[in-house]
């Protein structure tokens, strides 16, 4: 498996990995289906969130790149979960107020999901199980994974990663042609 490294601490898609991952299925908040091709030609960065855990003020950060870039084709998908410590106890609708009135996220909430355990929602277990683009559970909330323009999984970041820190950022640029 070839590896390439951008930034000391992130480790850049796996050229060897080929599952499309753009036709699994997700629901978003209002319970529609859709998939990552629905958002074709964008990059989009995925990242699993929770309205009680102590990263929960990167919402602050995630909407100001959200707001910096929309125009340059990023998008933003929120997957909230509730896989660590409990912290995602509420329902579908009191998370997105959650997001809304205290944060005033603008970006998509997507229907919740696990994203480890024996229930991992199928495009969690595509890029982070066994044969995933990055194999491993995911650690904790607030971890990111970017999607290129093309659909292919590009980088992932873990919690402690903030949306306005100079590694996501600049792979976020990047990803846009920029």
């Amino acid at each position: 498996m070839l590896h390439r490294i951008l930034f000391p601490s992130i480790v850049l898609t796996a050229s060897a990995f080929a599952t499309d991952i753009s036709k699994i299925p997700f629901k978003s908040a209002d319970g529609k289906e859709t998939n990552l091709a629905a958002y074709s030609g964008k990059v989009v960065l995925l990242v699993n969130v929770a309205s009680k855990c102590g990263f929960t003020k990167q919402y602050t950060g995630l909407q100001k790149l959200y707001e910096d870039n929309k125009d340059k084709g990023l998008v933003i998908l929120a997957f909230p979960c509730n896989n660590f410590g409990g912290q995602e106890p509420g329902t579908i609708e009191e998370i997105e107020k959650f997001c809304s009135t205290t944060y005033n996220v603008t970006f998509p909430i997507m229907d919740k999901i696990d994203v480890k355990g024996d229930k991992q929602h199928p495009l969690y277990t595509a890029l982070t199980g066994k044969d995933g683009a990055f194999p491993g559970d995911v650690k904790w909330n607030f971890g990111k994974i970017l999607i290129g323009k093309d659909g292919k999984p590009l980088a992932r970041f873990e919690s402690g990663t903030k949306p306005d820190s100079k590694e996501l950022t600049e792979a976020v640029t990047a990803a846009m042609g920029g």
